[in-house]
């Protein structure tokens, strides 16, 4: 079968379409005919092998241990394992590789049936293939991490990304007034999402606002935490979910004590990938309050291509790699 592969860490050129062994699903397994999968942000630290910390949580401390990446998959099953009676082949399926090994960017791979949900019914592979990753982000940045509650006034920072796009119509289906922070050319795009209020991230106001907000959500994490000490009211709740390396540990390792001291809370969302969000993502896109929002698609072949594009901020919510 095809993949997309690497030996190597570093920059995209390092990923390259190979042949490789069809894989075998084990008795606990199951193995997706993979129609089409997503790129973001946890691929291109794994392919760089940045910062140090990944290759020690996932192995391989010189070159990758998962040579194939690829975390969020749809297709269709193609074989189960002598365990599995949840899933049958033929039934078309989606979710996140990110705990089970990874492996997306190939033709077919095996995933245990926690990592797998039936696809939502009113979504093609291409558009269910951008959901889990980002939209299981945005679910419990905003649900387990924000205790977000109805009435609240939300910001999201990087609305127009992977995990901001999702968040700011989650936030909404959650019953918060949101207003999404977000360059300027892609403000149609997050209004179109269904955001009250939409801010030039660059402009003073997403710091300062005239009403002060109950949680902000960073998915873009490139202004340092307390930056938005000043944009929450007492008692708020701020939440980093992506962005820079040492903006990330900075407010995991010195904003719980520099909240507590403005009677603020600053958390940081490590996310647990799991089959019962997966079914409430896939509630909620049935029931029509949440959309992906899928700006371009490439061939297996352009994952390299995907790649660059995310880092440089090409792509405005998702982009989907077809098969």
């Amino acid at each position: 079968m095809k993949a997309i592969a690497q030996t190597v860490y570093g920059a995209p050129e390092v990923l390259h379409l190979v042949n490789v062994a069809k894989p075998v699903p084990q008795a606990n397994e199951v193995l997706v005919k993979v129609n089409a999968a997503s790129v973001d942000a946890g691929v291109w630290h794994l392919m760089r092998g940045t910062p140090f910390l990944i290759r020690l949580i996932y192995g391989g401390l010189r070159k990758p241990q998962h040579s194939i990446l690829g975390s969020a998959i749809a297709g269709q099953v193609a074989a189960v394992g002598t365990a599995v009676n949840q899933f049958q082949p033929g039934d078309m399926v989606f979710g996140d590789l990110s705990e089970s090994g990874f492996g997306g960017f190939a033709e077919y791979v095996c995933a245990p049936v926690t990592a797998l949900a039936p696809l939502p019914a009113t979504l093609s592979f291409e558009a269910a293939a951008t959901v889990s990753v980002s939209g299981l982000a945005a679910l419990q940045g905003l649900r387990d991490v924000g205790q977000i509650q109805p009435g609240q006034r939300v910001l999201i920072v990087g609305a127009a990304g992977g995990v901001g796009s999702f968040a700011v119509q989650i936030a909404k289906a959650l019953g918060a007034a949101v207003t999404g922070a977000c360059s300027a050319s892609k403000g149609g795009m997050v209004l179109q999402l269904g955001a009250d209020r939409v801010i030039d991230y660059a402009h003073s106001a997403v710091t300062h606002p005239e009403q002060p907000y109950d949680l902000v959500l960073d998915t873009a994490a490139y202004r340092p935490f307390a930056d938005y000490f000043s944009a929450l009211q007492p008692g708020g709740t701020y939440v980093m979910v992506g962005g820079s390396t040492s903006a990330f540990f900075r407010a995991l390792l010195l904003g719980p004590w520099a909240g507590k001291r403005r009677d603020l809370q600053v958390n940081c969302l490590t996310a647990a990938p799991n089959q019962a969000d997966l079914l409430t993502l896939k509630d909620l896109i049935e029931a029509g309050k949440v959309t992906p929002f899928c700006d371009l698609t490439y061939p297996l072949s352009d994952v390299p291509q995907a790649i660059r594009d995310l880092e440089q901020r090409q792509i405005k919510g998702k982009a989907a790699i077809i098969l």
